[in-house]
This record gives C-alpha cells, structure tokens and sequence, in this order.
C-alpha cells in the first residue's frame, strides 16, 4: 500500500504573487488572516511541530520529509505549474532535485488551469493565462523528462506516474497522451498518465490514460447541509454565503461510492475549509476529526486492496499542506499529530499488523452499509 499526498508548493516569495497579493506572500498570509465566521467554525488553522516554515530552506523539506515517512507517507505528489513554457513555484521541486535530497519519494500533477483572482471573488480576471497547443504539448513533456529520470521518481511497474489536474481543459487530450507517450518512448520510458478527478468523471481509456484518481471532497456527490447552515449561521456578522457540509457524511458517501467500472484510484482528505482564502464566499467541512479522517482512510485501502494489485496499490490523499484550504496533514496546533496517526493505523490495519483488530475493522465497513449514496 502506498499513501501518495499532494503537496503545494507556494511557501516562498515569487515576483509574481509580489505583483498580484501584495510584498512577501505566500500560502502563510492567508492562513494567519482566517477568522471563525459562524459558532463553531475551527478557524485559524495554525501549524504546529514545523512552524510557518519557508521552502527555499533545505532543512524545512527534510523535515517534512522525515514526518512523512514516520507515519507512512510514502511520497509527495508536487503540484507543477507550468503556463506554455513559463514556471511558478518551481524552487522546492528545483532545489529537491539539485541537492538530490531528501531522499524522498515524489510524483508530479500539471496544474494545468490559468491563475485568477478567484480568492477575491473575481474569477475572470486572468493572472497567468494557460494556452494548450500542439507545440505546447511538446515543450510540456520536453520540460518534465528530467523528473522522470530521476531515481526517487514514483513509479508503476517502472513507469513514472504524471498526473495531470484538468484534462478537459485539453483541447484533444487523447492526441496530447500520445504525442507525451511518443516523447517519453524516444528517451526509454513508458508513462503512466493518471487524470485527476477534480471538476469531472470520465474513463481515462476514453482519453489515452491509464487510470483516474479521486479528489475528495471535490466532485463526489455530496450535498451542503442547508439546515446546519442555518442554525449555525444565524445571527453572523457578516453573514456567511458559502456552503457548509458535513464531513461525516462524506466518509459515509465514500466508503458506499461504487466501482465506475474503469481503473479509478481511491482518495481521502483530512478536512476542507478554504475560509482563509474565500473568506464568507467559502466552502467549509465540519465535523472532521482524526478519527473520522481513520475511518475514510481505512475504508479506501481496504477497497484498494480489493481492486488493485502490485504497484497500482495507490490511495492519494488531499493534502500534505494545503493550509489555506484548511486541508493537511502536517501537524496544526488543535489536532497535532493526529492525523498524520490516523495514517499510520490505518495502514496497520490494511497491511494486516493489528491481527485483533480485523474484526473491528470489518464491523465498521459493515457500519457504512445501511446509508447508501447521499
């Protein structure tokens, strides 16, 4: 079994979030700003054991690696953000592969949509425009070859795995997978492309892709708790115009979520609550805990063990450090190691090490059945 989590990399001062946000940002300026906005709401999300840490640091990403790989993280998938031949937030994964440390497993996923002004509710205005071409297809592939080279490089029987976020933003997605395919055959590899399962469904065999991955929470099906919302809300100023869910149910909806019938990698997430960058625009998971967190987890490896064999042994998780989205495992100040901890029993009960335990991991599989679909 091997926990795959997503990592941002937008700890470090770029010239361009200079230009847009204002001296100094990074992922930390927001973080530090969030408010609680309705009774209960757990904000702000601040982090514990590795501090408000800066990525340019070599002692930050071994340290982050060494956390990880403590509680069974098996690696890092970068986000990569890559616009028609100009990079951002290149340094971490730069800097990983210049000082060939740490020692520490990592993939890539294509970030491959345009930036806006989406945190300011101005979704239209254009930051840093994405175009996808025939010739950007090349330079994109050309771009990446290195990381696949690498020895540290995750693979699936030895083929580097690229994930890539949005592929119907692809014009001809399926020619782009064979011109990358053909690219990769010139230099001896052969790719495994997984699509993302961020804003849609869609069998990858359909697009020249080998496998899907889950997103949680996103595109999943669950519904926002009106009632909840009410109750909680009420009263609030300012009023609060985002969604609230119930990440109970969630755990639920997942564990009852069918096979599609294509090779679909499962998912989990610790917590969702992207407040710190939507402010009352936001979409917020209440009732999300360590424990809970354990029983979605535990539920994915279990089915992948069932579905999957070898190397395709994969269960992703959202994310490693996603402090804006209120969405990490690294440790915070309320919940400390707790969730890194629900990865590693989870993976004790998958990998068959709590014996006396089987049986109660059994019964609460058992436990999901009589929801169904929400």
């Amino acid at each position: 079994m091997r926990l795959i989590a997503f990592y941002l990399p937008q700890y470090h001062p770029i010239p361009e979030n200079d230009a847009w946000w204002g001296k100094g940002f990074t992922e930390w300026t927001n973080v530090s700003k969030a408010r609680p906005l309705f009774r209960g709401h757990y904000q702000p999300h601040l982090p514990g054991d590795l501090g408000f840490y800066d990525l340019r640091l070599e002692e930050t990403r071994e340290h982050q690696a060494e956390l990880a790989r403590e509680y069974g993280i098996y690696g890092f998938c970068y986000y990569y953000y890559w616009f028609d031949g100009r990079k951002l937030l290149e340094r971490p994964l730069n800097d990983v592969l210049r000082l060939n440390r740490p020692d520490f497993p990592f993939c890539i996923c294509w970030a491959n949509e345009p930036w806006t002004r989406n945190w300011d509710g101005k979704h239209l205005e254009i930051l840093m425009p994405q175009s996808h071409t025939p010739d950007s297809d090349e330079a994109f592939i050309q771009d990446v070859m290195p990381l696949f080279e690498d020895p540290r490089y995750i693979r699936i029987d030895g083929r580097p795995l690229l994930l890539v976020y949005r592929t119907g933003l692809l014009p001809n997605i399926g020619r782009t997978a064979d011109v990358w395919r053909e690219a990769a055959f010139r230099r001896g590899l052969d790719l495994y492309l997984c699509r993302v399962e961020s804003f849609s469904t869609a069998d990858p065999a359909d697009i020249h892709f080998d496998a899907a991955c889950e997103f949680p929470p996103n595109f999943v099906g669950v519904n926002p708790e009106a009632e909840q919302k009410a109750d909680l809300c009420e009263g609030c100023e300012p009023p609060f115009k985002g969604n609230i869910y119930d990440y109970e149910k969630l755990v639920r909806l997942l564990a009852q979520r069918p096979d599609p019938g294509y090779k679909r990698f499962l998912g989990a997430t610790p917590s969702w609550d992207n407040t710190a960058r939507a402010g009352t625009r936001g979409s917020v998971f209440i009732n999300s805990s360590p424990d809970q967190f354990r029983r979605m987890l535990t539920v994915a490896l279990r089915k992948t063990a069932e579905r999957f064999r070898g190397d395709e042994r994969i269960v992703f998780i959202n994310a490693w450090n996603e402090w804006a989205e209120g969405c990490h495992l690294e440790p915070d100040r309320r919940y400390l190691h707790g969730f890194l901890e629900a990865c590693k029993q989870a993976l004790a009960q998958a990998n068959g090490e709590f014996g006396a335990h089987a049986a109660g991991a059994a019964e609460m599989w058992e436990s999901y059945l009589p929801y169904g679909v929400l």
